[in-house]
């Protein structure tokens, strides 16, 4: 499989991964109405571990507390994030969502780039949230759901903290075994909340078995195969061009749900996005390294 991808271009693979994060979000939101959204984000979390520690069979022993603690934090993050942006996109539409939720790596971004220069890109990004949420409309014509705003600000924050314990996890686990530890927490984090919402969900449905291979789908197209091809991506190119390319994400949420879904933003809204994404790509390609 790594000799076939050798063979496609890297930023080719991160526009393909983007698609699959977006189109498996897209592929969620029919899931919330039989599983709810904790339900729906604990089976897919749990299929994802599961393939992780299949294919990566991560050796805990000898690692040190810190290293076991830093990818226990990347699971709670992991938890934290995909089940807050799964219960955005269940209030809102993907594009909004997804803009909001980026604001987390632009932070980043921006607070480790200490230059006064970039206070100029967060208030593009800023302008464009308030082009999002004051002008933005629910699918009904209405206001914007508060409790889905709320949701995906606190995607944001766990996505910040994703970047963070990622970068650290990364350079202490091989290859994905540090993420099939922190998922397999996430999972346990997650039971609290969808376990019981799932198997209620599973119990109720008329085809269990065909529920189930829905949602082992859905866990291939995200988390499992944008991770694969992002970390073959990342060996082939720099991170300055890496994170660039990646900033296109909102608008390729935006693009999935009109597509998808059948989610229509308005002028206000698209130029909102246009804003964080032009913020983030400022801030990259005027960022030290």
């Amino acid at each position: 499989m790594r000799r076939r991808l050798g063979g496609v271009p890297a930023p080719v693979l991160c526009v393909v991964s983007m698609l699959a994060v977006q189109l498996g979000v897209a592929a969620s939101k029919p899931l919330f109405g039989v599983l709810g959204v904790a339900g729906a984000t604990f089976l897919r979390i749990s299929f994802a571990a599961v393939v992780l520690l299949a294919f990566t069979r991560p050796r805990l022993r000898g690692r040190s507390r810190r290293d076991l603690a830093m990818a226990g934090l990347l699971g709670v993050a992991s938890a934290g994030m995909t089940l807050l942006f799964a219960a955005a996109v269940d209030r809102l539409p993907m594009g909004t969502a997804a803009t909001i939720e980026f604001l987390g790596p632009l932070a980043v971004a921006l607070v480790f780039a200490r230059r006064a220069g970039h206070v100029l890109w967060a208030m593009l990004a800023a302008g464009g949230v308030v082009l999002l949420t004051l002008f933005g409309h629910g699918e009904s014509g209405a206001g914007l759901d508060p409790v889905g705003l709320a949701c995906a600000f606190g995607a944001a924050a766990c996505y910040s903290g994703y970047i963070l314990f990622t970068d650290k996890v990364g350079a202490a686990f091989r290859g994905f075994e540090g993420l099939a530890v922190s998922f397999t927490v996430g999972t346990v984090v997650l039971a609290p909340f969808g376990a019981a919402e799932a198997l209620h969900g599973l119990a109720g449905s008329s085809s269990p078995a065909l529920l189930l291979l829905a949602v082992a789908g859905v866990a291939l197209l995200f988390p499992v195969l944008p991770y694969a091809l992002e970390m073959v991506a990342l060996r082939r190119m720099s991170q300055r061009v890496f994170s660039v390319i990646v900033s296109l994400d909102p608008a390729v949420s935006a693009l999935v749900g009109l597509v998808v879904l059948g989610q229509v933003l308005g002028l206000p809204q698209l130029f909102g996005i246009c804003c964080v994404v032009a913020a983030s790509v400022g801030a990259t390609l005027t960022a030290r390294r």
